[in-house]
């Protein structure tokens, strides 16, 4: 009679655990004290592991104390009720209490301590149980624990050793076994031998599918990919979602959209993460259309609350360039989580709006949420494209506060940031500080001293890159060629060229093909960079046909720069490069005529040069000057300084460049104009208003000419200052009379 009372009211109390009452489970357990005298320890147990579902692990160990003779069942009970809820200190000490232990009792010590990031100890009581029984305690469930726990920590070596001994153990084909070894080696790359367990396999079930094909698509085998998902018996919502998230990851986003369309041809269910692999397939082609048909069934089915599509159909519209659709459903998403704001501000920076990524970046901090390691590095890469030093150093700062600048996504933006404002001996020592450096780094720096013309130590670092078995890549490659190009080392940008090709595997594109031309146009070998244009598999890009065009106004080749202006013209007939740099040409030759003609052409066709601007930051506030500029308050001031500079420099040998006085006037007047281009004005802002121990930092948006950078150069000489000048194309650090660049300006 006793035992069918328990039963009753063992039957009530998993009742009261799946509808998580409580309350009823107390008033039962009241109950169960007030009627029965000799409790029985079966209904006892049962009590330890209501408690625990409950979450009352305090009332599961008083119910064990109260048991007079607990048997092994109720210690393994009140054992899970702490492995589980992750208090291993008490688990511990249960466990050391025990005189006697078996298969389960092990189990759940190893699981506590595997599910709660204390690995060295889950390893150290797998070698104990098996020392403790000699292998007696093993089961399927012990070698799943010590399997997802290797896969989970990376650590490879211990996973290969439970591999041979669930094979001494005979446990190798066990699905529940199986599975977890197929997605070890699966996770990490070793695809070869995770199709090997999956096809020694006598039974496979679908998770066992799913996994192996997933682990395919990781490592780029499509093909094996397809052939397994097409013979597969039976396949579930996750299958379809595993290709179509597969195939967008790897760039195939087309074979990504046929699939969808399958599954909803075939009523597959579609899930929060179809939604999301579909819409960053739609993001990776820039499918705007599909995305915004993907967006009405969002909205159709009313799922646009989950934070997850939310943020995927965000990124999905900044992807497309469509930032002010991408505005509109980050406004309208009630939930947003950290992947949500960091879409939106990696977006702005991407599509060309730092400074909003900036405020919205701040405007998440007012939100009470805090950055992430991605986030950090977004808005860290959003100042550097802003060049904004004093905003990165805050960020900076964030970034040692809260302990996320170890994260390597961190690091390598700081690197990047410190370069591209001009302090690269900072970016450098950044980069000598952290622990892991992986291509990004090397690549970040490689570009900031490539920036600032030191191509022995760009050449320097790739060779100490590739020493280190790093594999460089196309962006890699740009700042090594760049260097190469800006120094003048035809020979040395030849041989890189040659071995990105033939010893990487990487096929050019224009920006490296746009390299090879400013090598060869810089070093004023022009017929070689025509050749070398011949010879290209495609044409040059407008930077490429304005890089030679430029050249030849250097060296003064019409014949070579009249065929680059036409190229030009067919390709952008509305680039004022091709025109102005002409004109420049026909200018420094004393064709008048032929400029004439050009301008009237210009405004026929109503083509305008663009403005040239310079700034400098004082006091958290940005002056900008033009050419000839009367605009500034300290305007007085200003033509003043440049005055007497312009004295001083004639003094120290100063002559200046009429090449790049494109007006037919008086030679007095063309001395005047080259003396008030906007970065001169700018430079004379800053050597009358910032502090003599400090540096003076401008940006232009277009390059710089050549006499001004001449004349940078006189003027770090006789006013003793460091002139940094951040134009269209590289740095400048003026110093004692010279360039960071040397003449290859």
């Amino acid at each position: 009679m006793s035992s069918s009372i328990s039963n009753y009211y063992c039957s009530l109390l998993k009742l009261y655990c799946e509808t998580h009452n409580q309350l009823q489970a107390k008033k039962l357990h009241c109950f169960i004290l007030k009627t029965l005298v000799n409790t029985e320890t079966f209904l006892l147990n049962n009590l330890i592991t209501s408690y625990h579902k409950l979450g009352n692990i305090t009332y599961a160990h008083k119910v064990f104390d109260q048991i007079p003779h607990p048997n092994l069942f109720s210690w393994n009970s009140l054992l899970s009720a702490y492995s589980k809820s992750g208090n291993l200190s008490e688990m511990e000490k249960i466990f050391n209490s025990m005189s006697k232990r078996d298969g389960v009792s092990w189990n759940l010590v190893i699981s506590g301590y595997a599910g709660f990031s204390s690995c060295d100890k889950a390893v150290k009581a797998y070698k104990l149980m098996l020392k403790d029984g000699g292998g007696v305690n093993l089961n399927r469930i012990t070698f799943s624990t010590m399997l997802i726990l290797s896969s989970n920590n990376g650590l490879i070596g211990l996973g290969k050793q439970i591999h041979g001994q669930v094979v001494s153990y005979g446990f190798e084909s066990y699905v529940f076994v199986g599975s977890p070894l197929v997605e070890m080696y699966a996770k990490a790359g070793i695809i070869d031998d995770a199709r090997q367990v999956f096809d020694e396999l006598p039974e496979r079930n679908v998770v066992m599918y799913n996994t192996m094909i997933m682990g395919l698509l990781r490592c780029g085998k499509i093909e094996a990919s397809e052939e397994l998902f097409h013979c597969m018996p039976e396949k579930d919502s996750i299958t379809w979602t595993t290709m179509v998230t597969g195939f967008a990851q790897n760039g195939l986003d087309k074979k990504a959209f046929d699939v969808f369309k399958q599954m909803r041809m075939l009523g597959v269910g579609i899930d929060q993460f179809t939604l999301g692999s579909i819409l960053t397939a739609c993001g990776g082609c820039m499918a705007l259309n599909e995305g915004s048909q993907i967006h009405a069934y969002i909205i159709r089915n009313d799922i646009l609350d989950n934070v997850y599509v939310g943020s995927s159909l965000l990124d999905m519209y900044l992807k497309c360039k469509r930032v002010n659709y991408a505005e509109k459903v980050f406004s309208m998403m009630k939930y947003k989580n950290i992947v949500s704001w960091t879409a939106l501000i990696v977006g702005y920076g991407q599509n060309g709006h730092s400074e909003e990524a900036v405020r919205i970046y701040c405007e998440m901090r007012r939100n009470g949420i805090e950055p992430d390691e991605y986030t950090l590095g977004s808005i860290i890469s959003s100042c550097a494209n802003l060049a904004s030093l004093e905003e990165g150093a805050q960020f900076h700062s964030q970034a040692q506060v809260t302990g996320l600048i170890s994260f390597i996504t961190v690091s390598n933006a700081l690197v990047t940031l410190y370069g591209k404002c001009g302090t690269i001996e900072k970016s450098n020592q950044l980069f000598d500080e952290m622990k892991i450096k992986d291509e990004v780094s090397w690549t970040a720096l490689i570009s900031g001293y490539s920036q600032f013309g030191e191509a022995n130590k760009t050449i320097n670092l790739f060779d100490r890159m590739l020493t280190g078995q790093l594999r460089p890549d196309g962006v890699t490659f740009i700042g090594v060629l760049s260097a190469c190009s800006r120094a003048g080392l035809v020979d040395k940008g030849r041989e890189y060229f040659n071995s990105m090709v033939n010893e990487h595997g990487i096929v050019p594109v224009s920006d490296h093909y746009t390299c090879m031309i400013d090598l060869f146009s810089r070093a004023g070998l022009l017929q070689e960079a025509q050749c070398f244009i011949n010879d290209m598999p495609f044409s040059p890009d407008a930077f490429g046909w304005s890089t030679l065009l430029s050249s030849c106004r250097s060296h003064g080749n019409l014949d070579i720069g009249t065929w680059a202006a036409k190229s030009l013209q067919e390709l952008e007939p509305q680039n004022p490069a091709s025109y102005v740099l002409l004109s420049s040409m026909y200018a420094a030759k004393g064709k008048w005529d032929e400029v004439a003609r050009l301008r009237k052409e210009m405004k026929h066709k109503d083509i305008r040069k663009e403005p040239g601007f310079s700034w400098i930051k004082y006091k958290n506030k940005v002056h900008v000057f033009s050419a000839d500029d009367r605009s500034s308050p300290y305007s007085d001031k200003i033509y003043a300084e440049l005055e007497v500079l312009n004295l001083k420099m004639l003094r120290e040998g100063y002559v200046p460049d009429m090449r790049f006085a494109l007006h037919n006037v008086e030679e007095s007047e063309k001395i005047t104009m080259l003396n008030h281009h906007s970065e001169k004005l700018a430079i004379a802002f800053g050597l009358i208003f910032v502090p003599e121990s400090m540096p003076i930092r401008v940006v232009k948006n277009l390059r710089v000419c050549g006499d001004c950078h001449t004349a940078t150069k006189f003027i770090s000489k006789v006013t003793n200052r460091e002139i940094l000048v951040r134009d269209a194309v590289r740095f400048h650090l003026f110093k004692d009379g010279t360039c960071s660049c040397g003449d290859f300006w």
